[in-house]
């Protein structure tokens, strides 16, 4: 697979959790423990079944360093990330939370052969910049710093190292995470267990939503993410995941969950010029 190809596969990634907001709000009810259980044991089976249709299930095997990899970014990040939302304002915990795109991009330097340009510092600056404008109507609550912020920004950089580590485990296949998200969500359940009451009884706009996440943002999103990440441009879908959250309001936007602003526009143009910028050859 070349660099280019497995970089327009990870971008498929960003394009699949732009549905995150909108299956999420879907859910409803769902407790957050159940639904991160629910819905990595669905899109482990999912990777799990395309590989037996492949005929490849000699490598869905992970090391125990990927293994372990996988259980601190998938698991590590969506748990800190639902106790930031529980804990501070939502608005400004997916702030916070979104710095991850720029994390990455810096920690991209830190690969072999990676090394930072100005258009990827620049480009990431421009996706922040549109991030914080998009969402800056929750923002200025004065209730000052919580836990949460705190918690939202030990998530960042979770899934940001997660991502650019992943790069160290190149020679496992990206199968694997069928076994490692099957793990996540047996972590998921225990969490689940012991924290909150199950909740079954679920509406079919629920269980879509539920369905949806499992099969879009867990399942399809992270074996995309995972071959971006181990053979793509790092530094380039750090930049280019900046469109998750402008994605995510437009189709809820359309889905009659929000209500269409000029900072959405102005939101998405500023996302297509920093991936313009970072994607530019002459900085």
């Amino acid at each position: 697979m070349t660099t280019r190809t497995a970089t327009l596969t990870g971008f498929g990634a960003i394009l699949l959790w732009s549905t995150l907001a909108l299956f999420t709000a879907m859910s409803g009810r769902v407790p957050p423990f159940q639904l991160v259980g629910m819905t990595f044991a669905v899109g482990s089976l999912l990777i799990l079944c395309i590989t037996a249709a492949r005929g490849q299930l000699r490598r869905v095997r992970p090391t125990w360093g990927s293994f372990a990899l996988g259980l601190y970014g998938p698991f590590g990040d969506t748990a800190l990330y639902y106790a930031a939302v529980k804990t501070a304002p939502p608005a400004e915990a997916n702030l916070i939370h979104y710095l991850w795109p720029l994390l990455i991009v810096l920690f991209a330097a830190l690969l072999p052969g990676g090394g930072l340009k100005p258009r990827h510092l620049i480009g990431a600056l421009i996706g922040l910049a549109a991030t914080a404008l998009l969402i800056s109507g929750g923002l200025g609550t004065g209730g000052g710093l919580s836990l949460g912020h705190g918690l939202a920004a030990l998530g960042a950089f979770v899934w940001a190292s997660y991502s650019v580590l992943s790069r160290r485990f190149a020679e496992v296949p990206s199968e694997s995470l069928g076994v490692t998200l099957l793990g996540c969500a047996a972590a998921a359940f225990a969490c689940h267990a012991a924290f909150e009451t199950t909740l079954w009884s679920l509406t079919s706009v629920e269980w879509t939503g539920a369905l949806g996440l499992g099969l879009g943002s867990i399942g399809l999103a992270f074996i995309c993410w995972d071959i971006g990440m181990k053979r793509g441009d790092v530094a380039f879908l750090g930049v280019a995941s900046y469109a998750a959250p402008v994605l995510s309001t437009l189709i809820l936007v359309i889905a009659g969950y929000a209500a269409a602003s000029w900072l959405l526009a102005a939101s998405c143009v500023l996302i297509v010029a920093g991936a313009l910028v970072a994607s530019s050859r002459k900085a």
